[in-house]
């Protein structure tokens, strides 16, 4: 037995997944319950009177190529937020099996979990390091009902990227164990290649990606899920037959021609510039007591009275994130980079 069918929900793995009408879009569509002619007003290439494409071909090959893995590694879905979901009712069953995170970090991991039933076991980051991985106390608190492992890199809130080795070293001694997904929402503006290029070589290494930062496509909610074919195809057992809507698709594969890739790059550049002069400026303002590095497009920074900072932010027109709700982070705030105008005005606001 494979490692994926030992460590999967036995049922999933069993599962007879709902069988869809046949996508053949040589033949005129008399087999799926649709309306034959369009809606007025739609303009779409494909129209809106017709299911999509299930788990498109054309978009998954675009994402393959943009990520440099192969197709079969690859599943697309609505947003990362819904592999997380995924792959959390597909490893998991309820009162039984944990799901391991590192706090601070994006909330959708624990969420997933206690929806789904599943243990929440936490490996705090070392705050005082920078939020880095604490390696040892994860795979110490890694106990054999551990099933999938969330790593945030760059992470969310904090902004820091979590060292390569750190990981690879967790991926390797968890082999066959747990599934360890690292979750690259931000790793665009990290200057640091994605480690999907060890998916591979590490099968129970999976990655989470999305079109919804660096692309400017988070209102198109598209991402995917880079993993083991074998992954990919018990994912697909639970997946919607038609997770990635019809307009959707047209408007990611036009933002993924070369084109539109070379005007996202200009983009990246511009804030990237920004996020320098943010790292620069805020630290100087006497309201902020300390702002960590980032990799990200957002600065964490911690203010003297953060509750009349989101007050002047409010103020200006500006809202930026309320990270006091984390565990640990006292005072702080998280600043998304935006254009310069908008950050000049945050700026003023604060001085």
């Amino acid at each position: 037995m494979s490692w994926v069918r030992r460590l999967a929900r036995p049922d999933i793995v069993a599962l007879k997944p709902y069988e869809h009408a046949s996508w053949e879009p040589s033949l005129e569509r008399l087999h799926a319950n649709e309306l034959p002619w369009r809606p007025a007003g739609d303009d779409s290439a494909a129209g809106l009177n017709r299911y999509p494409e299930p788990q498109p071909r054309a978009l998954i090959e675009s994402l393959a190529a943009l990520y440099a893995v192969a197709p079969a590694s690859v599943l697309v879905g609505r947003g990362s937020d819904e592999a997380i979901d995924l792959l959390t009712r597909a490893f998991c069953r309820a009162g039984r099996d944990s799901v391991l995170v590192c706090p601070p970090t994006f909330g959708m991991y624990s969420v997933c979990a206690r929806i789904q039933g599943a243990a929440l076991v936490q490996a705090p980051l070392q705050a005082a390091q920078g939020f880095a991985l604490d390696g040892d106390a994860l795979l110490e608190r890694c106990t054999p009902e551990v099933k999938l492992v969330f790593l945030c890199s760059p992470n969310n809130p904090s902004g820091n990227l979590l060292e390569e080795a750190a990981v690879l070293r967790i991926v390797r001694e968890l082999a066959g164990r747990a599934l360890v997904v690292v979750d690259e929402a931000y790793v665009e503006f990290a200057g640091r290649p994605s480690l999907a290029r060890f998916v591979a070589q590490l099968p129970n290494l999976a990655i989470l990606r999305t079109l919804s930062k660096a692309y400017g496509l988070a209102g198109a909610r598209c991402g995917a899920l880079i993993a083991d074919p074998e992954v990919i195809t018990l994912l697909r057992k639970i997946i919607p037959p038609y997770a990635i809507a019809q307009l959707t698709l047209e408007a990611v594969l036009h933002r993924l021609t070369p084109a539109a890739l070379a005007a996202s790059r200009s983009a990246l550049a511009v804030l990237l510039a920004e996020r320098e002069r943010l790292l620069t400026a805020l630290p100087r303002l006497p309201c902020i007591t300390a702002v960590w590095p980032s990799a990200a497009n957002f600065v964490l920074a911690q203010f003297e009275d953060a509750g009349a900072a989101l007050a002047r932010g409010r103020e200006a027109r500006l809202l930026v994130r309320d990270a006091r709700g984390y565990p640990g982070l006292g005072q702080a705030l998280r600043i998304t980079v935006g254009t310069p105008e908008q950050n000049g005005r945050l700026l003023e606001a604060w001085r």
